[in-house]
């Protein structure tokens, strides 16, 4: 069975030589590379070591890895950072207005 950094370690390989280097970071929830390479624009690549949990046992996880490799490759020259799973930023966004909301609606609430 394959352990989590080399489910990551084949996502990167995708990567030229020499342009990837792991992180060691004090983050024990995710596995970070940074990368160095004057034709990309890809500084960054955090990987949930959750997710990749799930992957290792998912039967379809070839089809996914070659999915992510490609994915990669393709954020390489347009984004800063890559991130698996992505976040959902919508959601978070909306989740943070509704937070806002909750208070004032309670005060108005109370008022009444």
């Amino acid at each position: 069975m394959k352990n989590e950094m080399n489910v990551a370690e084949e996502i990167v390989s995708v990567l030229p030589d020499g342009t990837v280097a792991r992180v060691c970071s004090d983050d024990r929830d995710a596995i970070r590379y940074a990368v160095r390479s004057a034709g990309h624009r890809l500084r960054e690549i955090v990987l949930r070591r959750s997710s990749l949990r799930k992957l290792i046992e998912d039967p379809a996880r070839s089809v996914k890895i070659e999915y992510l490799q490609r994915d990669l490759l393709r954020c390489a020259s347009r984004r800063s950072s890559y991130e698996y799973p992505r976040p959902n930023r919508i959601l978070a966004a909306v989740r943070a207005s509704a937070d806002r909301r909750v208070p004032s609606m309670l005060a108005i609430a109370s008022v009444s």
